[in-house]
Protein backbone atom coordinates (compact mmCIF):
# COMPACT_ATOMS: atom_id res chain seq x y z
CA UNK A 1 0.00 0.00 0.00
CA UNK A 2 1.02 3.73 -1.01
CA UNK A 3 1.50 4.71 3.20
CA UNK A 4 2.55 1.31 4.37
CA UNK A 5 5.10 2.01 6.95
CA UNK A 6 4.51 5.34 6.83
CA UNK A 7 3.87 7.47 10.23
CA UNK A 8 2.22 10.60 10.80
CA UNK A 9 0.59 13.19 13.20
CA UNK A 10 -3.01 14.70 12.55
CA UNK A 11 -3.88 18.15 14.43
CA UNK A 12 -7.37 19.12 14.36
CA UNK A 13 -9.66 16.14 13.42
CA UNK A 14 -13.02 17.77 14.67
CA UNK A 15 -15.27 15.08 13.71
CA UNK A 16 -16.12 13.03 10.96
CA UNK A 17 -17.53 15.52 8.84
CA UNK A 18 -14.23 17.59 8.80
CA UNK A 19 -11.89 17.95 6.18
CA UNK A 20 -8.95 16.34 8.28
CA UNK A 21 -10.69 13.17 8.51
CA UNK A 22 -10.94 12.89 5.34
CA UNK A 23 -7.02 13.00 4.96
CA UNK A 24 -7.03 10.77 8.23
CA UNK A 25 -9.23 8.12 6.88
CA UNK A 26 -7.55 8.06 3.50
CA UNK A 27 -3.75 7.69 4.71
CA UNK A 28 -5.22 4.76 6.91
CA UNK A 29 -6.46 2.99 3.75
CA UNK A 30 -3.80 3.40 2.34
CA UNK A 31 -1.44 1.73 5.09
CA UNK A 32 -0.28 5.03 7.45
CA UNK A 33 -0.24 4.49 11.07
CA UNK A 34 -1.73 7.80 12.25
CA UNK A 35 -1.24 9.87 15.98
CA UNK A 36 -4.20 12.82 16.99
CA UNK A 37 -4.60 15.25 18.96
CA UNK A 38 -7.06 17.35 21.05
CA UNK A 39 -7.77 20.35 22.13
CA UNK A 40 -9.89 19.71 25.44
CA UNK A 41 -12.02 17.19 26.96
CA UNK A 42 -15.44 17.75 24.93
CA UNK A 43 -12.93 17.61 21.92
CA UNK A 44 -11.34 14.32 23.00
CA UNK A 45 -14.79 12.21 23.45
CA UNK A 46 -14.76 12.87 19.54
CA UNK A 47 -11.51 12.06 18.34
CA UNK A 48 -11.07 8.57 21.09
CA UNK A 49 -13.77 6.78 18.51
CA UNK A 50 -12.32 8.46 15.26
CA UNK A 51 -8.53 7.42 16.68
CA UNK A 52 -10.06 3.90 17.28
CA UNK A 53 -12.23 3.37 13.90
CA UNK A 54 -8.88 4.68 11.83
CA UNK A 55 -6.68 1.90 14.25
CA UNK A 56 -4.99 4.24 16.45
CA UNK A 57 -5.02 4.57 20.47
CA UNK A 58 -2.56 7.62 20.16
CA UNK A 59 -3.90 10.96 21.04
CA UNK A 60 -2.17 13.79 22.41
CA UNK A 61 -3.63 16.62 24.35
CA UNK A 62 -2.32 20.13 22.23
CA UNK A 63 -3.26 23.35 22.41
CA UNK A 64 -1.05 25.07 19.86
CA UNK A 65 -1.00 28.06 21.62
CA UNK A 66 0.25 26.69 24.27
CA UNK A 67 4.24 26.44 24.36
CA UNK A 68 4.68 23.76 27.23
CA UNK A 69 2.26 21.34 25.18
CA UNK A 70 4.61 21.98 21.81
CA UNK A 71 7.15 21.31 24.07
CA UNK A 72 5.73 17.97 25.20
CA UNK A 73 4.72 17.17 21.73
CA UNK A 74 7.85 15.47 20.03
CA UNK A 75 9.17 14.00 22.91
CA UNK A 76 5.43 11.80 23.62
CA UNK A 77 5.85 10.98 19.91
CA UNK A 78 9.11 9.32 19.94
CA UNK A 79 8.81 7.45 22.96
CA UNK A 80 5.04 5.75 21.02
CA UNK A 81 6.50 6.12 17.51
CA UNK A 82 10.26 7.14 17.11
CA UNK A 83 9.71 9.23 13.97
CA UNK A 84 7.33 10.50 12.06
CA UNK A 85 6.70 11.00 8.18
CA UNK A 86 3.82 13.15 7.73
CA UNK A 87 1.82 15.65 9.81
CA UNK A 88 -1.44 17.47 8.94
CA UNK A 89 -1.89 20.73 10.33
CA UNK A 90 -5.54 21.54 10.47
CA UNK A 91 -6.09 24.52 12.91
CA UNK A 92 -7.74 27.64 12.27
CA UNK A 93 -9.48 29.93 14.26
CA UNK A 94 -11.13 33.45 14.56
CA UNK A 95 -13.49 34.93 16.78
CA UNK A 96 -17.37 34.88 15.48
CA UNK A 97 -17.90 38.67 15.81
CA UNK A 98 -14.67 39.57 13.49
CA UNK A 99 -16.50 37.02 10.30
CA UNK A 100 -19.38 39.59 10.55
CA UNK A 101 -19.95 43.40 9.14
CA UNK A 102 -16.52 44.90 7.42
CA UNK A 103 -13.60 43.66 7.38
CA UNK A 104 -12.47 47.48 8.35
CA UNK A 105 -14.07 46.82 12.13
CA UNK A 106 -12.01 43.96 12.78
CA UNK A 107 -10.14 44.74 16.71
CA UNK A 108 -6.73 44.40 17.54
CA UNK A 109 -7.46 41.13 19.85
CA UNK A 110 -9.66 39.61 16.77
CA UNK A 111 -6.79 39.72 14.36
CA UNK A 112 -4.20 38.67 16.96
CA UNK A 113 -5.96 35.23 17.88
CA UNK A 114 -6.51 34.55 14.00
CA UNK A 115 -3.40 35.07 12.94
CA UNK A 116 -1.45 32.93 16.14
CA UNK A 117 -4.09 30.49 16.26
CA UNK A 118 -4.57 30.06 12.11
CA UNK A 119 -1.07 31.15 10.91
CA UNK A 120 1.40 30.80 13.64
CA UNK A 121 1.00 27.69 15.00
CA UNK A 122 1.69 26.15 11.59
CA UNK A 123 5.13 27.85 12.17
CA UNK A 124 5.79 26.49 16.29
CA UNK A 125 4.43 22.97 14.96
CA UNK A 126 6.70 22.47 12.72
CA UNK A 127 9.66 23.48 14.31
CA UNK A 128 8.41 21.34 17.58
CA UNK A 129 8.57 18.39 15.65
CA UNK A 130 11.54 18.87 13.35
CA UNK A 131 13.38 16.51 16.00
CA UNK A 132 11.36 13.64 15.54
CA UNK A 133 10.80 14.31 11.21
CA UNK A 134 12.00 11.75 8.94
CA UNK A 135 13.83 12.93 5.97
CA UNK A 136 11.69 12.52 2.81
CA UNK A 137 8.85 13.65 4.97
CA UNK A 138 5.52 15.72 4.15
CA UNK A 139 3.89 18.43 6.04
CA UNK A 140 -0.07 19.42 4.99
CA UNK A 141 -1.85 22.49 5.95
CA UNK A 142 -5.26 23.44 4.67
CA UNK A 143 -6.30 26.94 3.10
CA UNK A 144 -9.33 28.50 1.04
CA UNK A 145 -9.87 30.73 -2.06
CA UNK A 146 -10.62 33.73 1.05
CA UNK A 147 -6.73 34.06 1.34
CA UNK A 148 -6.36 34.94 -2.46
CA UNK A 149 -9.69 36.64 -3.44
CA UNK A 150 -12.48 38.33 -1.42
CA UNK A 151 -15.10 36.10 -0.32
CA UNK A 152 -18.45 37.45 2.02
CA UNK A 153 -18.44 37.56 5.70
CA UNK A 154 -14.39 35.81 5.34
CA UNK A 155 -12.97 38.82 6.47
CA UNK A 156 -10.29 38.11 9.01
CA UNK A 157 -9.65 34.90 8.03
CA UNK A 158 -8.91 35.20 4.64
CA UNK A 159 -6.23 37.52 5.41
CA UNK A 160 -4.52 34.54 7.75
CA UNK A 161 -5.47 32.40 5.41
CA UNK A 162 -3.30 34.31 2.70
CA UNK A 163 -0.59 34.35 5.65
CA UNK A 164 -0.62 30.94 5.70
CA UNK A 165 0.07 30.16 2.40
CA UNK A 166 2.89 32.55 2.23
CA UNK A 167 4.27 30.77 5.36
CA UNK A 168 4.15 27.84 2.97
CA UNK A 169 6.53 29.77 0.84
CA UNK A 170 8.78 30.29 3.52
CA UNK A 171 8.67 28.10 5.00
CA UNK A 172 9.40 25.56 2.09
CA UNK A 173 12.80 27.14 1.78
CA UNK A 174 13.54 26.48 5.31
CA UNK A 175 12.79 22.73 5.28
CA UNK A 176 13.88 21.85 1.60
CA UNK A 177 17.82 21.69 3.24
CA UNK A 178 16.19 19.36 5.78
CA UNK A 179 14.78 17.00 2.85
CA UNK A 180 10.93 17.80 4.21
CA UNK A 181 8.28 19.24 1.94
CA UNK A 182 5.32 21.39 3.07
CA UNK A 183 2.11 22.37 0.81
CA UNK A 184 -1.18 23.75 1.04
CA UNK A 185 -4.86 22.71 0.32
CA UNK A 186 -7.22 25.10 -1.07
CA UNK A 187 -10.40 23.44 -0.61
CA UNK A 188 -13.75 24.50 -1.91
CA UNK A 189 -16.86 25.44 -0.21
CA UNK A 190 -17.47 21.77 2.54
CA UNK A 191 -20.40 21.38 4.95
CA UNK A 192 -18.09 21.50 8.22
CA UNK A 193 -18.23 22.60 11.83
CA UNK A 194 -15.59 25.54 10.90
CA UNK A 195 -17.84 26.27 7.77
CA UNK A 196 -20.98 26.78 10.26
CA UNK A 197 -19.59 29.80 11.20
CA UNK A 198 -19.38 31.36 7.99
CA UNK A 199 -22.63 33.85 7.03
CA UNK A 200 -24.61 32.98 4.24
CA UNK A 201 -22.16 29.20 3.36
CA UNK A 202 -25.40 28.05 1.86
CA UNK A 203 -25.24 30.63 -1.18
CA UNK A 204 -21.90 30.11 -1.08
CA UNK A 205 -21.75 26.40 -1.57
CA UNK A 206 -24.96 27.19 -4.07
CA UNK A 207 -22.53 29.40 -6.31
CA UNK A 208 -19.93 27.05 -6.04
CA UNK A 209 -21.69 24.37 -7.21
CA UNK A 210 -23.19 26.33 -10.30
CA UNK A 211 -20.17 27.89 -11.51
CA UNK A 212 -17.21 25.23 -11.08
CA UNK A 213 -16.24 23.88 -13.70
CA UNK A 214 -17.40 20.16 -12.45
CA UNK A 215 -20.58 21.78 -12.01
CA UNK A 216 -20.52 20.23 -7.90
CA UNK A 217 -18.89 20.71 -4.70
CA UNK A 218 -16.40 18.56 -3.56
CA UNK A 219 -15.95 16.04 -0.31
CA UNK A 220 -14.13 15.23 2.29
CA UNK A 221 -13.28 12.29 0.04
CA UNK A 222 -12.02 14.52 -2.61
CA UNK A 223 -9.69 16.47 -0.27
CA UNK A 224 -8.54 13.45 1.50
CA UNK A 225 -6.94 11.53 -1.87
CA UNK A 226 -5.50 14.72 -2.85
CA UNK A 227 -3.97 15.34 0.96
CA UNK A 228 -3.04 11.33 0.23
CA UNK A 229 -1.13 12.67 -3.12
CA UNK A 230 0.68 14.99 -1.17
CA UNK A 231 1.88 13.50 2.08
CA UNK A 232 2.80 10.63 0.09
CA UNK A 233 6.06 9.49 -1.98
CA UNK A 234 4.03 10.51 -4.90
CA UNK A 235 4.48 14.32 -4.26
CA UNK A 236 7.77 14.00 -3.97
CA UNK A 237 8.93 16.47 -5.78
CA UNK A 238 6.59 18.99 -5.05
CA UNK A 239 6.53 21.62 -2.59
CA UNK A 240 5.68 25.31 -1.45
CA UNK A 241 2.67 24.67 -3.42
CA UNK A 242 -1.22 25.54 -2.63
CA UNK A 243 -2.84 22.64 -4.18
CA UNK A 244 -7.07 23.35 -4.88
CA UNK A 245 -9.22 21.00 -4.90
CA UNK A 246 -12.61 22.87 -5.40
CA UNK A 247 -14.19 21.79 -8.91
CA UNK A 248 -11.96 23.94 -10.61
CA UNK A 249 -13.99 27.27 -9.32
CA UNK A 250 -10.45 29.07 -8.76
CA UNK A 251 -9.88 29.54 -12.19
CA UNK A 252 -13.58 30.98 -13.02
CA UNK A 253 -13.16 34.84 -13.92
CA UNK A 254 -17.14 35.21 -14.42
CA UNK A 255 -20.22 33.29 -13.71
CA UNK A 256 -21.58 31.16 -16.78
CA UNK A 257 -24.19 32.61 -18.84
CA UNK A 258 -27.79 31.14 -19.48
CA UNK A 259 -30.94 32.08 -19.94
CA UNK A 260 -33.88 33.05 -17.74
CA UNK A 261 -36.87 32.39 -17.48
CA UNK A 262 -38.03 35.28 -20.42
CA UNK A 263 -35.50 33.97 -22.42
CA UNK A 264 -33.52 36.72 -22.19
CA UNK A 265 -29.51 36.57 -21.03
CA UNK A 266 -28.39 36.17 -17.82
CA UNK A 267 -25.74 34.34 -15.33
CA UNK A 268 -26.42 30.89 -14.43
CA UNK A 269 -26.78 31.84 -10.64
CA UNK A 270 -30.05 34.15 -11.80
CA UNK A 271 -31.60 31.08 -13.80
CA UNK A 272 -31.49 29.04 -10.97
CA UNK A 273 -32.37 30.72 -7.57
CA UNK A 274 -35.98 30.85 -7.86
Amino acid sequence: MLMQGKKGLIVGVANKMSIAYGIAKACHEAGAQIAYTYLNDAIKKRVEPIAAELGSNLIYELDVNNQAHLDDLSKKIKADLGSIDFVVHAVAYAPKEALEGDFLDTTKEAFEIAMNTSVYSLITLTKALMPVMNKNGSILTLSYLGGDKYIPHYNVMGVAKAALQSSVRYLARDLGKNEIRINAISAGPIKTLAASGIGDFKMILNWNELNSPLKRNVSIEDVGKSGLYLLSDLSSGVTGEIHFVDGGYNIMGMGDIGKDDEGKTALLWDTKTN
